[in-house]
């Protein structure tokens, strides 16, 4: 026979929501601050307020039914408003002490016990309690205890209250003003009282509790932001000059290998044929000062990787644009040598494919060509170089590849950076490279991009640097 079902039962529900408000489960802990020159000033001054209030009422005749000595009573006064000082800093401990102190004075000398300044030290201290409290289940246990304990406290005054009133009735004919008898109603007087006036320091003490867990919380998130940007901006300028490293390994490396062999090629033939000798030692004067313009840029721009608003390598004066295909031609001739044919073809889906090319793809295009053509003169014995550069703006993609005959020249070896960057600059597009020998002879280098407009507004390098896809043969 199967079990009977159980009715739900709605109070873990409750007690869940009121726990989750008071931040029960809260890993955050509000500081505790020490005990500081406000807080001695603050209970200084409630405390001398609370004596003056104090005779002053004495003088109107208020405490002449009060048996105790006028000592007693300052003490009591004293005594509530020296508690405040460690409201902030032991602020459960504080308000377990105030509600015994509320609680004797109150049975001892209930006319002190209500007065205006001893209500204040009261209400404060149970609300500190609740706003400062590091431990939240500890800090409900407590005020659990001292709600219960006031409102039996109440709860007791009113069956003493009725048990009077029965005795006032039966003595004056049970006359009344009302629906409840004189003291029974100024019992549930106090107890209205009561809740309104402690109840509110509970939710005044919870809503500035949460209300410093939300600023530490938003402290927190914009420590993090900035952070994060600082973290940001470092790699932004580490990328930089990563990118400005490349530029002038892509920069040296190919000046002075046409320089060196441009000037081997005069000296072959200087004493035969000075018309080409004379060709030879104009490329090395142009090929050099084409470098020295470069590399003058570039440190230009090293100098402004870290200043705000630096100004482009375009908008710069006395900078020239970035190469991009336009420039393959030269850059193709200065490499074409007595012993060396390197041809050019440029091959477009549409016409005028490349004037569509976006600045850093045409960019990169031309610093893969001119990386691999470096690479050909300072370690291949080829003697024909074709470089062919695809521009599909159809299909969607712009590649270039270079191809040549040669074998690797012996007692050569290069540091590998070339290709690396290379293997960066296709990376940083997403697109894929082929870097290696061909089984027919001949080394390849090919670069696959997706296809990128020339538009305005577009960046100078594209966002992040993930992976490409590499393939070596």
């Amino acid at each position: 026979m199967p079990s009977p079902v159980r009715p739900a039962q709605p109070a873990r529900p409750v007690l869940a929501r009121v726990a989750g408000w008071f931040g029960a489960d809260e890993t955050w802990q509000r500081p505790r601050p020490p005990v500081g020159r406000a807080d001695v000033a603050w209970a200084v001054a409630i405390g001398v307020f609370g004596l003056v209030a104090l005779e002053l009422v004495r003088s109107v005749g208020v405490l002449r039914e009060t048996g105790a000595p006028w000592w007693v009573q300052w003490l009591a006064v004293a005594t509530g408003a020296g508690l405040l000082v460690g409201r902030r800093r032991w602020p459960v401990t504080v308000a377990a002490l105030a509600a015994v102190h509320m609680i004797v004075v109150g049975v001892t000398m209930p006319m002190v016990m209500g007065q205006f300044t001893m209500q204040v030290i009261y209400f404060v201290a149970l609300m500190s309690g609740v706003a400062w409290a590091r431990d939240r289940r500890w800090m409900l246990v407590v005020v659990g205890v001292i709600v219960v304990v006031m409102f039996t406290w109440i709860a007791l005054q009113f069956a003493l209250g009725n048990a009077a009133q029965d005795y006032v009735d039966e003595a004056t004919a049970g006359e009344r003003y009302g629906v409840l008898g004189q003291i029974p109603a100024a019992v549930l007087l106090t107890l209205v009282i009561n809740v309104v006036y402690f109840g509110g320091a509970v939710v005044i003490g919870q809503l500035q509790w949460r209300s410093a867990r939300d600023r530490a919380v938003l402290e927190r998130q914009a420590a993090t932001i900035t952070a994060q940007t600082e973290a940001l901006r470092q790699r932004a300028v580490t990328e930089e000059r990563l990118r400005i490293a490349r530029e002038l390994h892509d920069v040296v490396a190919h000046h002075v290998s046409v320089i060196g062999i441009q000037a081997a090629a005069a000296r072959r033939v200087m004493d035969r044929d000075p018309e080409a000798t004379r060709t030879a030692l104009a490329g090395i004067e142009g090929s050099s000062r084409e470098a020295v313009t470069s590399m003058r840029g570039l440190l230009g721009t090293l100098r402004e990787v870290e200043r705000p608003g630096a100004a482009s390598d375009a908008a710069a004066p006395g900078r020239a644009p970035q190469p991009g295909l336009a420039q393959l031609p030269d850059l193709v001739a200065a490499c074409t040598t007595p012993g060396r044919r390197v041809a050019l073809d440029v091959v477009e889906a549409r016409p005028g494919a490349a004037s569509r090319l976006g600045t850093p793809l045409a960019h990169s295009i031309h610093r893969t060509v001119q990386e691999a053509l470096t690479n050909v003169e300072k370690h291949s014995t080829a003697t024909r170089v074709s470089v062919v550069v695809r521009l599909d703006d159809v299909a969607g993609f712009a590649e270039v590849e270079v191809v040549d005959d040669g074998r690797p020249r012996a007692g050569t070896s290069g540091s590998g950076l070339g290709q690396l960057g290379i293997r960066e600059r296709t990376a940083s597009h997403r697109g894929t490279v082929e870097i290696g020998p061909r089984p027919t002879g001949g080394y390849r280098v090919r670069a696959r991009y997706p296809w990128r407009e020339a538009a305005p507004g577009v960046p100078d390098s594209p966002d992040g640097l993930p992976d490409a896809e590499v393939v070596e043969q």
